[in-house]
């Protein structure tokens, strides 16, 4: 097993409506969807799609939704070993609006993810162990990311962050992580600079980098992800397509780029390869089921 990912998973309700609705305001929503989705399972269904070998940790509820999705992450090729059954609290959800332009509003209940606590990582160190590359995000209790990282870190292996959804992060985290990957508004609210054009972009991650993360990779939907390391401060450029649904594009993104860092890849061209991947994501509906396969990028 090469690829650890640790963190939510979700059954994702999702609306397609004209547009999203304001505050206080009814409209009424064309087709209605049920996906398995959580930034956590959606990685680890990219990292599986597009070649990797991953295992998941995360917990679900004692309950159709939790049964659900473990049968789905083993269909997909997941190792579903230490995806943990917690009866105390429900299987997460995602309620989940998508405008005609592809944009979405998202929120999360997340029950389960929410017990995925600290004493899960001190004691399945195992599977930290035989990972290369162990995969992250913000659906799961911060202490527990923050944990995981710095375990992971000192064994020597490469940590990825996604800080998604936005939320303030310390320093003493971010010195752990080897690859952050926020996007525009993540890089706001992780520095403070207002991210709309690669120039901003260049600003937010070298803020990043000089608090001790070696590489930065701030996503820019079609314009492409922005690195910023020791070697290199460069825009790689995205694929334009016409965008039907941006859910997931990011977990597409994170997921495409371990897999391709794992197979030997430079950086920037696992980055480019991610930003294929994701951009063939926006072109469909949903979250785990707009996630492409590894022929598709290879046509």
């Amino acid at each position: 097993m090469k690829i650890l990912v640790i963190g939510s998973s979700n059954t994702d309700m999702v609306i397609q409506a004209p547009r999203l609705p304001a505050r206080g305001e009814t409209i009424l929503g064309g087709q209605f969807v049920m996906n398995p989705g959580g930034k956590g399972a959606n990685q680890a269904v990219a990292a599986t799609r597009l070649g990797g070998k991953v295992r998941l940790l995360t917990k679900v509820g004692d309950d159709l939704f939790g049964q659900q999705t473990i049968s789905r992450l083993k269909n997909e090729g997941i190792l579903t070993d230490y995806v943990l059954i917690d009866s105390r609290y429900p299987s997460g959800v995602a309620l989940i609006t998508v405008d005609e332009g592809g944009e979405n509003t998202i929120v999360v209940a997340s029950g389960a993810n929410m017990a995925l606590g600290e004493k899960e990582i001190l004691v399945l160190m195992n599977p930290i162990e035989q990972a290369t590359i162990i995969l992250l995000q913000l659906e799961i209790p911060l202490q527990t990311v923050e944990l995981a990282a710095k375990t992971a870190s000192n064994l020597g292996k490469t940590v990825i962050l996604n800080p998604a959804p936005a939320y303030p992060l310390s320093d003493s985290l971010l010195s752990k992580i080897s690859i952050l990957t926020p996007n525009q508004t993540e890089a706001q609210m992780l520095t403070g600079i207002k991210v709309n054009s690669p120039e901003t972009a260049d600003l937010a991650a070298q803020h990043l980098h000089k608090k001790g993360v070696a590489n930065v990779i701030i996503t820019l939907g079609k314009e492409g992800a922005y690195l910023c390391n020791e070697q290199t401060t460069q825009l790689i450029p995205g694929y334009p397509v016409e965008a039907v649904d941006t859910t997931a594009a990011g977990d597409t993104f994170n997921g495409a780029l371990a897999v391709a860092l794992l197979e030997g890849k430079e950086l920037i061209e696992a980055i480019s390869f991610a930003n294929l991947a994701a951009s063939l994501s926006v072109t469909r509906l949903g979250a785990q089921s707009s996630i492409p396969y590894r022929y598709e990028l290879e046509c």
